[in-house]
Formats: structure tokens, C-alpha cells, sequence
């Protein structure tokens, strides 16, 4: 029989750590040959659209996809998990408020991994949903002291940041500008849906490392051509989820003023392959597109807590 879980029973197991634990385990078996990942699909109708993501973690014991559909009146999100040895189904989970977490989880692995163990200070573009996940997991996966975050609308902002506040135990504020949200931070993340770059290049100091959230297609680009001169690394999910979707690299791609052989995926790094940060001095970036493996990896985890605590309903699914 497969289980079912609700948003709510997600909410009850799922913590930051395990989400960061999931992330960083689905790159590091991709890296190891040890998972398959498929770069996301879309079907298009005028009014909803279809998007699937799907992959294996033979590893872990599953195959499986997400599903979403993204209309006017919102957006909804399955995870489908099957055992990867018997193909039965094992669980259908509502994943709203799991995708938020693992995308926020990945911007934390890879701060881990890039950013300098030191950082102090974070500036973040965005107060939304997205957001959320992404300043709790910075903030789990290093020692901030202080958190700017830059964004649109005054009310939100400071209800964002007074709650953020209190789930990291950090100092989360507003920022007064961009300007001073980048000037002297050692992490920046961007989670927008912005058309134009956000922040001057020159604002950036010696150091920093970006994570690059919100850009996931053409016809967004939250980083300008001069701030990606400026980064020794760049590292990516997936070499062939950045060409399809970060729409922060595909126009210097298309330029051919970055080429495909200088982008480095996380996993990667992670199992040592690529050194990862040169410097102290070195600006590093990630680019974040999302992957099904990141959610089949966090999924796994919140399968065995819920199930640990009684949670979720039978589905009489094969």
C-alpha cells in the first residue's frame, strides 16, 4: 500500500537539516554515478501549465517525479515516490512546502561548500515563500550573525525578517537599499522572479560567494554580465539544467563570452573531483535550477520520519 502525505504531516517531520542532508546526498550520488536525473519538462496550455521533474536514486531505493501544475490561482506540487527495486509506488506527498525547503536547501549546500567558513553577513533579495527556505538554510549551514534582506514591498518585509528572526536565531533586518545589502556581505542570494539584473557588480567584495535562485528562465536574470566576469567559479546543478534553464548564463553562452566547460556541478565538488573555492579573494557563484533528485532525496526522508510518527493515509496503489 502507498502512503499519503499532506502538506501538514510534511510540516511536522520536515527540518532544515534533513532538507540540507537530502540536497547534498542526491548531488553527491550523482556525482558517484549512483543516480539519473532528468532536466525538466513542461506542457503548455494558454491558461495552466505542466511541469515534470523526474530521476532515480538507485542508492536510496527510489525513482520517482514531481509533478506541478502553475496557473493564476497557484501552484500545486506532488511527489510521486516508486521502490527502485520492485517499481511498486510508495508514497504520493503533497510538496508545496517540501520544494520550498529543498530549493532553499540547496543554496545552504552549496554555501557550505563555497562560500567561506567565516561569512558573517548575508545579504538576500526577496521576502516571498522561496525566500524563506532559503534564509533558513543559509543560516543552518553557516556561523551569519546577520542577515539584510532586500525587498519590494515595506509591510511584508518586515513581517518576513521579525519572523525569520525567530526561527534562525540570527539577526534578520531589512536591507536599506541593494546597495546595502551587497556592500559588505559575504553571501548574497538572490530568490526573484526579476527581468533585470539587481545589484551593481562593483558593490560586491572580495570573497563573496552568490547563490543565483530565482533565474530559471530566459526571461529572468537576476545577475548582469559584470558580476559573472567577477566570479572565478561558477557552479551549477547540472551542466545540462543550466543550458536549458539559467537565464543568468544563457545570454553570455549564446555570446560565447562563457562556454559550458567552465561551469562546474556542485556534486563535483562535493565528492572532492574539483577543488571548489581557489581563494579567500575568489567571488564564487551558484546558479540553482532545481533538480528531481533533490526532491526524491528529501522525499526519502520525510517518507521514514512521518511513517516513524504514524503519519499519512493508505493508498491502495501498486
Amino acid at each position: 500500500m502507498a502512503v499519503f502525505l499532506t502538506e501538514n504531516d510534511v510540516k511536522q517531520v520536515l527540518t532544515v537539516d534533513m532538507a540540507l542532508a537530502g540536497v547534498e546526498s542526491a548531488h553527491r550520488d550523482l556525482a558517484l554515478g549512483q543516480a539519473v536525473d532528468t532536466p525538466r519538462q513542461r506542457s503548455r496550455l494558454p491558461q495552466t501549465v505542466l511541469h515534470i521533474l523526474q530521476g532515480a536514486l538507485p542508492a536510496q531505493g527510489v525513482l520517482g517525479y514531481k509533478a506541478y501544475t502553475s496557473n493564476r490561482s497557484g501552484n500545486r506540487f506532488l511527489v510521486h515516490l516508486f521502490d527502485a527495486a520492485t517499481g511498486l509506488h510508495k508514497a504520493v506527498i503533497e510538496a508545496d512546502y517540501l520544494g520550498m525547503m529543498r530549493t532553499g536547501a540547496a543554496s545552504g549546500v552549496a554555501a557550505r561548500w563555497l562560500a567561506r567558513p567565516d561569512a558573517a553577513v548575508a545579504g538576500v533579495f526577496g521576502s516571498g515563500w522561496q525566500a524563506e527556505g532559503h534564509v533558513r538554510a543559509i543560516c543552518a549551514a553557516l556561523p551569519l550573525e546577520l542577515v539584510k534582506v532586500c525587498g519590494r514591498d515595506a509591510g511584508k518585509l518586515r513581517d518576513f525578517c521579525a519572523r525569520l528572526s525567530e526561527q534562525t536565531g540570527r539577526r534578520v533586518v531589512p536591507a536599506a537599499d541593494a546597495e546595502d545589502a551587497v556592500r559588505e556581505a559575504d553571501l548574497i542570494g538572490t530568490v526573484t522572479t526579476a527581468a533585470k539584473p539587481l545589484f551593481d557588480a562593483d558593490w560586491l567584495q572580495p570573497g563573496a560567494h552568490i547563490n543565483g535562485a530565482g533565474s530559471n528562465a530566459l526571461i529572468r536574470q537576476e545577475l548582469s554580465e559584470a558580476t559573472l566576469r567577477r566570479c572565478g567559479l561558477i557552479a551549477v546543478d547540472t551542466v545540462p539544467t543550466a543550458l536549458a534553464e539559467a537565464g543568468d548564463l544563457l545570454p553570455l553562452l549564446e555570446k560565447g563570452r562563457l562556454h559550458s566547460r567552465q561551469l562546474v556541478e556542485l556534486g563535483e565538488i562535493i565528492v572532492g573531483r574539483h577543488p571548489g573555492r581557489g581563494d579567500a579573494a575568489q567571488i564564487t557563484l551558484f546558479e540553482s535550477q532545481g533538480l528531481a533528485i533533490q526532491d526524491l532525496a528529501v522525499a526519502v526522508r520525510v517518507l521514514e520520519a512521518a511513517l516513524a510518527q504514524g503519519l499519512g493515509q493508505e493508498l491502495p496503489l501498486q
